[in-house]
């Protein structure tokens, strides 16, 4: 699908066809011979479309003739069916531009480019392609730290439930979100690097513009301190997995040490009635009227010493 957009009196409209200046988006679904005919159209290199698709690609710039090229990586909700896979993945987004338009294309959709499309980003303009671009990386970095903090939540209330459960059912949601910060510190250890070189060799043509200038510093700033705080969530999940996973093997451990101990307390009645079940001569007490009644005593008797001299040695 291919749409085009352009403002007109501070309002996004949408166009039915191609204008100078305008924003073109191309998303899913589409047909092969849909973007080949639009690169043709363009004169645009088609593996600068296509590479944007591919969720497997790493973030880069180039430049060929009149056109730029940045592809950055952006994190989506995973739509999972096993709990031990990852709860957000990062896909790419490539962002293409020369002097008269600007494209942005993804095969997946994302909420980075649904907040431009909804108009919900302040100063919004798809004229002004510089300020756009920097828009993108700004909305981009902050999508990466919501979803971090949504990660860190959900590691609280999993670690809450896994301080009393001897199952692992929570291990595996805590392996999901691991996996996650992984894809999360990877991604934006790649985009920071992007953008350190689109500053060194001012690509967006900023450097003269004091104001796009601090921007661009300030996104790179909070790239990295969500580039650190991934670091710093990936290092606390995997020291919590561990922890959870010698929890869960301790708290095992007690239930059958514990089921042990009731099976042996058992065992001293079972015993002594096996001894007196037996057609044995001469046992004690075996000739008395009362030998049950005895014979039950003592088992009980037996059988409390056991529980008290358990829970003595904290056992029991």
């Amino acid at each position: 699908m291919i749409r085009y957009f352009r403002k007109e009196q501070g309002q996004l409209i949408e166009l039915d066809s191609f204008l100078s200046g305008c924003w073109v988006h191309i998303s899913t679904p589409f047909s092969s011979n849909e973007l080949e005919d639009f690169a043709e159209q363009f004169d645009i290199p088609l593996d600068y479309l296509t590479d944007s698709l591919d969720s497997e690609e790493r973030a880069r710039y180039e430049k060929e003739d009149n056109f730029r090229f940045i592809l950055i990586n952006t994190p989506i909700p995973n739509n999972r069916e096993d709990e031990h896979q990852a709860v957000f993945l990062t896909v790419p987004i490539g962002i293409l531009f020369s002097e008269t338009f600007l494209i942005t294309i993804s095969a997946f959709d994302n909420t980075v480019i649904d907040l431009f499309l909804k108009d919900k980003v302040r100063h919004f303009n798809p004229s002004d392609f510089k300020l756009f671009i920097l828009q993108i990386l700004d909305q981009n970095v902050n999508r990466f730290t919501s979803y971090l903090k949504k990660l860190n939540l959900s590691r609280d209330v999993i670690e809450q439930q896994l301080i009393s459960s001897s199952r692992s059912h929570e291990l595996q949601q805590l392996l999901g979100l691991e996996k996650s910060s992984i894809y999360f510190v990877n991604a934006l250890s790649s985009n920071e690097l992007l953008k350190l070189k689109l500053k060194r060799t001012d690509f967006l043509g900023i450097n003269n513009d004091e104001d796009k200038l601090d921007y661009f510093e300030d996104i790179i700033i909070d790239n990295n301190q969500a580039h650190q705080m991934a670091n710093v969530f990936t290092h606390i999940i995997s020291g919590t997995t561990d922890a959870m996973a010698s929890m869960i093997s301790n708290n095992l451990n007690i239930i059958i040490q514990r089921w042990t101990m009731i099976t042996i307390v058992l065992m001293v009645p079972t015993l002594v009635s096996s001894f007196y079940g037996m057609n044995v001569k001469h046992l004690p007490l075996a000739d008395s009227q009362y030998s049950f009644y005895y014979i039950c005593v003592i088992s009980l008797v037996l059988s409390l010493s056991l529980v008290w001299f358990f829970r003595r040695k904290e056992l029991f």
